[in-house]
């Protein structure tokens, strides 16, 4: 790519952009939210959001010869894949269906003889083979006939790159943050998978936040900043300070967060959970007993698949549940959402797209609608119909200016659809609709998927505050165990949807390890 320029109404966010990518070479491209490498992928895979906003300037080449890409569908002609941040699975499909989409096998029957080749029948057999084959080299035990809608975000992740990985003819695979919802372990797997993909010739263009693992993999990286390349470095050239330094345009302080000692009672407890059961597909709660504390940060992890995703799924209720739960000595309904809003709780979801969010309203009544449906905040009467309210619009402006100043979301302000922000933004208006209900317990799932290094730092140091200065108490559900270190007073692991052990933030990474893999004995 040479000299790639690109305007959103007036608004530059890519100037003069250079960036090349060898055949089987593994090239980093990091940058903050907002840098502009999603625009830079939309225009290489032909994304039509380009062409209907005026197009772009500069040249793109593949193989050495010069290109035009107009569709997707070209770009794929062309030999160029693309695993996208969201993901662009048909949950009405399953995974072989999802996998061979548009590559179906088929085999001629009656009908398809007499009326032509369209009528053919799918092929099942040899299809679910290459399914097989393609989750295989991921290294995932994941059933090739399950359907697509209800899976763990993480096994969407693995589906899409399996999707691309079964391609023939693939010349460059882009991956944009293709580990943001995997665990180290899978991470590790994913990586293993790509090495294994540039070996046979293929050029793969890895977009990432976990630098750590550009280092790791990429014989190259190129850093991009507000729209511009400030630098293209081999990773033994440079650190992750230094990239992140980079990145940001300013020092980024690294370490954890001071320890805090507590010795909670029975009297401290805020939320008890009995024999929890969850019936969410690829997470599953097989009957967990947990105590959470008023005031403290809870950590739950685990490896993917085993459950840790399930719970505040089931707490909160969006998913079949069973057992007790019980807010301040309350008795809470599972499978209710609302009596559990109601009741002081609010959530964060993993899956910002699908659960948190109305991508095609503004910034302002993504972050106020729920607070006003639950606790009837940001309305004020109607004067002709005492009955009826009506909404604040300056209340909720006032809101949503503030939450875009103090969590940082780079918008072109309160109106803004939020479908058009890019992924960390769109997480941080899902942590602003959370506020906006003023809970004293808080769940977070994976807050940090999809979100820059300067971002990741801004929500967990927002996450303290709030729990430090506000005394709200938060449960924190993440695959990164070493963001569950640096701020939760207690870590609960979760193995085959059972409570594995809860240990201290400073405890030994080899009893994380063994406690992660079921190991442990004893629950503390």
């Amino acid at each position: 790519m040479r000299g790639v320029t690109k305007e959103f109404h007036g608004n530059r966010v890519l100037n003069r952009v250079n960036l090349d990518v060898r055949p089987g070479e593994i090239h980093g491209l990091v940058g903050e939210n907002g840098a502009g490498k999603s625009t830079l992928m939309n225009i290489l895979f032909g994304m039509p959001v380009i062409r209907e906003t005026g197009g772009f300037q500069g040249e793109v080449f593949l193989g050495g010869q010069q290109v035009h890409v107009k569709s997707p569908f070209e770009a794929m002609s062309l030999g160029v894949g693309m695993v996208h941040q969201e993901f662009m699975l048909l949950p009405g499909f399953n995974v072989t269906e999802n996998i061979k989409l548009n590559r179906e096998a088929t085999r001629p029957n009656l009908v398809s003889r007499l009326a032509g080749e369209r009528l053919r029948t799918l092929d099942v057999p040899p299809m679910r083979a290459d399914a097989r084959a393609a989750i295989d080299r991921l290294g995932l035990e994941i059933d090739e006939w399950l359907p697509v809608a209800g899976m763990p975000v993480g096994h969407m992740q693995f589906v899409e790159i399996a999707r691309e990985i079964d391609k023939t003819g693939i010349r460059l695979l882009v991956f944009d943050e293709p580990t943001a919802v995997l665990t180290e372990s899978e991470a590790a797997q994913m990586l293993g998978a790509l090495k294994r993909l540039t070996a046979a010739g293929v050029g793969v263009l890895l977009i990432t936040h976990r630098l750590e693992e550009v280092l790791e993999v990429a014989d190259r990286i190129t850093v991009l900043r507000d729209g511009e390349v400030v630098a293209t470095r081999a990773p033994a050239e440079t650190s992750l300070e230094q990239l992140a330094e980079l990145m940001v345009g300013r020092k980024v302080e690294r370490g954890g967060l001071p320890a805090r000692a507590r010795e909670p009672g029975p009297e401290d407890r805020i939320l008890q959970v009995r024999r929890l059961t969850v019936q969410m597909p690829g997470e599953r709660v097989r009957g967990i007993d947990l105590d959470v504390y008023r005031g403290e940060i809870l950590g739950i992890g685990g490896l993917a698949g085993h459950g840790k995703v399930g719970i505040a799924n089931g707490i909160m209720g969006l998913y079949p549940a069973t057992g007790e739960i019980s807010k301040d000595g309350r008795q809470l309904t599972p499978g209710r959402p609302r009596e559990a809003l109601a009741a002081g709780l609010a959530f964060l979801s993993e899956d910002r797209r699908g659960v948190g969010l109305l991508l095609d309203e503004s910034l302002e009544l993504n972050m106020a609608l729920t607070a006003m449906q639950v606790k009837g905040a940001f309305l004020r009467p109607n004067p002709a119909l005492p009955a009826l309210s009506l909404r604040d619009e300056r209340a909720v402006r006032s809101f949503a200016e503030r939450m875009i100043k103090e969590l940082d979301i780079r918008c072109r302000g309160p109106e803004q659809v939020v479908r058009r922000l890019s992924g960390g933004n769109q997480q941080k208006v899902c942590v602003a609709r959370a506020l906006a209900l003023e809970p004293d317990l808080l769940l977070v799932s994976e807050p940090t998927r999809g979100i820059d290094v300067g971002a990741k730092s801004l929500v967990l140091d927002l996450l303290v505050r709030l729990n430090r200065d506000l005394g709200m108490t938060i449960i924190m559900t993440s695959s990164e165990l070493v963001e569950l270190q640096k701020i939760c007073d207690r870590i609960a692991l979760v193995y085959g949807g059972r409570l594995a052990g809860i240990l201290p933030p400073e405890a030994p990474a080899a009893e994380f390890g063994l406690t992660m893999a079921g190991k442990r004995k004893e629950a503390s």
